[in-house]
C-alpha cells in the first residue's frame, strides 16, 4: 500500500521534493497557504528555474494534490516541513513560517505520523520550539508521533548535484525516529544518508556549511580589495593556488553574496551563540565584508567613470544580471537589486537585463541592453554574457566585471576602461 506524504510549504525545496516523492511511488498532498502560488502550480507555472527539476514537473504533475486546505496533512502518513527561514531586517532569525507551519501541523497530527523538519534553522530550534508546539495536542514525540530533523540540500542550476544524488543528514529524537526517518529518505534517494548522534548536531551541519562558503568568500573578497590597491590580479592567483593538490580550496570574489542560504545561514549562529553568552567575532567580521561588496562594486564603477570624467548622473548604464548566482533565475539576496537601487539614487540612466529573469528586465535582448550603453556592470555571471564581444558596442567607455567572467585582456584591447573584483 502507497504511503502518503504532505509537504508543507511549497517553495525551492518543497515542490522539488514533493515532486521526487511522486516519482518514488509515494501519494503526495502540497499544501501551501498562498492560494496564487497553489493555483500557478495547478496550472502548471512554476517561479522558479531548474532544468532537472522542470523535466520530472512536467512529467508528474498531474498526480500531484496541491491545496490551501490543511486538512490534506491529517491524511499523511508523513509530514515534511519546508517553510522559509529568513532573517528579519536587523538580520535576527526569522522563525514565524515555522512556527505558523508546527502550529497548523499540530492541529491535525495524528499518532504514528513522521514529522521531517527540512528548514534550516538554528541548533535547538526542533527540540525547543517545534516539539514543545507538536505537543501541545497531548501526543509525545518519540511516542505518539515520530519527529526527525533532516537539512534540505538544494543547489538550483548545479547539472551534477540534484535532489536524488546529493547526500543528505538527518537526526530523530528516538532511535524509532531516526530509524523511521531513514526509511524514507533510502525510499527517495540515490545518495549516501548519515545519521546524527542528536538533532542539535544535524542542525548545526546545514548552517556550518553555508557560514563555511561565507567566511571563504569573505577571505578572498577582502584580499580583492587589497590587490586592487597593488595592482595584482587576484583570478590569477587563486587558479595559481588551485594547483596545490592538498590543503587549499578556491573561492572567488564578486559583487556579492546571494541565495537564501550563504546569505542568512551564519546568522543563525549568531544570533544562537548570543543566546548561550557567545560572540561569534570571525562569523560577523565575514558577513560585513560581505555585505559591504555591492557598494565595493559601485566604487570601481565610480573610479572608472572618473578616468574619463563622468559621474554616475546621467550615465547610461546597463546592469547585466539579476539573479544571484549563473543561469537561474533566483533573485533571493541578491546583490544586483541592492547595486540597482543605489544607482537609481544616484542619478545613473538605467538598463537592466537577464535572461532568465525577462519580466524584471527592461530590455529583452542583450544586444538591446548594450547597444545605447556608456558603462556596463555584470552582476551575473550568465553564459550569455560571457560570450560578449565588447569591442562590437562603440558607446562603452567602462566595464565594471562584479563576477569577473569576462575576458579581460579582450575589453582593455578594445580600448575599454575594465574593473573588475580584485582584477585592476
Amino acid at each position: 500500500m502507497k504511503k502518503n506524504v504532505c509537504i508543507v510549504g511549497l517553495g525551492y525545496v518543497g515542490l522539488p521534493l514533493a515532486i521526487l516523492c511522486l516519482k518514488r511511488g509515494f501519494n503526495v498532498f502540497g499544501y501551501d497557504i498562498d492560494k496564487k502560488k497553489i493555483n500557478d502550480i495547478k496550472n502548471g507555472k512554476i517561479n522558479f528555474y531548474d532544468s532537472f527539476f522542470k523535466k520530472d514537473f512536467i512529467s508528474y504533475k498531474t498526480d500531484l494534490i496541491v491545496t490551501t486546505n490543511q486538512d490534506v496533512i491529517s491524511k499523511a502518513d508523513i509530514v515534511m516541513i519546508c517553510v522559509p527561514t529568513p532573517v528579519d531586517k536587523k538580520f535576527y532569525p526569522d522563525l514565524t513560517a515555522l512556527k505558523k507551519a508546527s502550529k497548523t501541523i499540530s492541529e491535525h497530527i495524528k499518532k504514528e505520523q513522521l514529522v521531517i523538519v527540512e528548514s534550516t534553522v538554528y541548533p535547538g530550534v526542533t527540540d525547543e520550539i517545534i516539539k514543545p508546539i507538536l505537543e501541545k495536542t497531548g501526543l509525545k514525540a518519540g511516542r505518539d508521533f515520530y519527529l526527525a530533523y533532516c537539512p534540505e540540500r538544494i543547489d538550483p542550476g548545479n547539472k551534477n548535484f540534484n535532489i536524488e544524488n546529493i547526500p543528505r543528514v538527518f537526526a530523530g529524537i528516538s532511535d524509532k525516529c531516526a530509524s523511521k526517518t531513514r526509511d524514507f529518505y533510502e525510499s527517495i534517494l540515490n545518495a549516501e544518508i548519515k545519521q546524527n548522534s542528536s538533532i542539535k548536531a544535524a542542525e548545526a551541519v546545514k548552517v556550518v556549511e553555508n557560514t563555511f562558503r561565507d567566511v571563504n568568500i569573505a577571505m578572498v573578497n577582502e584580499l580583492a580589495k587589497s590587490f586592487d590597491i597593488m595592482g595584482i590580479d587576484i583570478v590569477e592567483v587563486i587558479d595559481s593556488a588551485s594547483t596545490k593538490p592538498y590543503g587549499f580550496m578556491p573561492h572567488y570574489p564578486g559583487c556579492g553574496v546571494g541565495g537564501h542560504c550563504i546569505p542568512v545561514d551564519p546568522y543563525y549562529l549568531i544570533e544562537r551563540g548570543k543566546k548561550e553568552g557567545f560572540d561569534y567575532n570571525f562569523l560577523s567580521l565575514a558577513r560585513k565584508i560581505n555585505k559591504s561588496m555591492p557598494q565595493y562594486t559601485l566604487q570601481r564603477l565610480v573610479e572608472g567613470l572618473n578616468e574619463i570624467n563622468k559621474s554616475v548622473k546621467g550615465t547610461k548604464i546597463t546592469v547585466l544580471g539579476l539573479s544571484y548566482k549563473k543561469d537561474i533565475d533566483d533573485m533571493r539576496n541578491s546583490p544586483a537589486v541592492e547595486i540597482i537601487n543605489s544607482l537609481r539614487k544616484m542619478g545613473g540612466k538605467l538598463e537592466v537585463y537577464d535572461p532568465f529573469n525577462l519580466e524584471k528586465s527592461t530590455v529583452k535582448s542583450l544586444k538591446e541592453a548594450l547597444e545605447k550603453s556608456e558603462c556596463i556592470i555584470v552582476a551575473t555571471d550568465h553564459s550569455e554574457f560571457k560570450k560578449i564581444k565588447i569591442k562590437d558596442y562603440k558607446n562603452i567607455k567602462v566595464v565594471i566585471d562584479g563576477r569577473n567572467c569576462l575576458n579581460k585582456n579582450d575589453v582593455l584591447k578594445s580600448g575599454i576602461i575594465y574593473k573588475g573584483i580584485g582584477r585592476k
